[in-house]
């Protein structure tokens, strides 16, 4: 049976002028309009292909993935607000509607939103909602310490970041173990640090392994804080040097400004390292 709102390999029936028609199941035949249609496609043929509804409600097929499906959460920009909600983006001709009672505020003409999509069962309509956490899993989150996660930043707050893993649980990235630029909407690869007491879930970007490299760098930005954005060490210092200042070797020191030369926190000069 072919699902609204999802991707589909659906079997072609037949061949019109306008397209081709689609074995759809008991939402009938499928329309794929002549201009998603691929090249030497015939009937019998195979095809995935996204199945939503077009401007008048039809049930129709396109070969063009759009940035989000059902179940799925994603970073949308408005392109219009009228009457009855907000249109955004989403990477098809028809804009994904959002319903003023799905937004936590006001949305805006240009301004970015993280959102889900699902099919409202009453108007059988695929709309978006950007109250995205009453569609977050509240099953008992069943993740190991140090697995390996899909991150979609959601937004920031005191503590750091808020982001969605594997499009079903909420975590918290915290600021102090964050050394790279990020904002809402961004996708990561990020790490379980621990699941606590209360399920909330605590992430960080790196490998358990790289804790003590996270634990020197956020030493590195202290110490630089301490004297004005600038010391005179760098990867080639003597070692007895570093280890009086950090308290690391000078192999756990350049792994640490390497990463901290990576995500752009510092510069690498001649003469020492600079914060920027």
């Amino acid at each position: 049976m072919a699902e609204i709102g999802k991707l589909n390999s659906l079997r072609v029936v037949k061949e019109v002028d306008f397209g081709l028609y689609l074995d759809g199941g008991e939402h009938g035949e499928i329309l794929l309009p002549k201009r998603y249609v691929p090249e030497n496609a015939k009937p019998e043929d195979i095809l995935e292909v996204f199945i939503y509804l077009d401007s008048e409600d039809r049930v129709i097929a396109t070969t063009e993935t759009p940035y989000i499906m059902v179940g799925e959460f994603a970073c949308l920009k408005a392109v219009a607000i009228t009457s009855m909600g907000a249109f955004l983006d989403w990477g098809l001709m028809k804009d994904l509607f959002v319903p003023f009672r799905e937004q936590k505020q006001k949305m805006e003409e240009g301004k970015w939103y993280v959102v889900t999509v699902y099919l409202d069962y009453d108007s059988k309509r695929l709309v978006a909602s950007a109250k995205i956490e009453k569609f977050l899993d509240n099953l008992p989150p069943e993740y190991d310490a140090g697995e390996e996660v899909d991150l979609l930043i959601s937004g920031e707050t005191d503590l750091g970041f808020n982001a969605i893993i594997n499009n079903k649980h909420s975590g918290v990235l915290y600021k102090n173990e964050v050394f790279q630029p990020l904002k809402k909407g961004d996708r990561i690869k990020g790490y379980i640090k621990k699941i606590r007491e209360d399920e909330k879930i605590d992430l960080i970007l790196q490998k358990a392994g790289y804790q003590k490299v996270d634990d020197i760098s956020m030493r590195i930005v202290d110490v630089l804080k301490e004297h004005k954005g600038f010391i005179a060490i760098t990867d080639k210092s003597d070692p007895d040097t570093i280890y009086n200042l950090f308290g690391v070797s000078k192999k756990t020191f350049k792994k640490a400004i390497g990463s901290l030369y990576k995500f752009r926190v510092i510069s690498i000069e001649d003469k020492g390292i600079r914060l920027l």
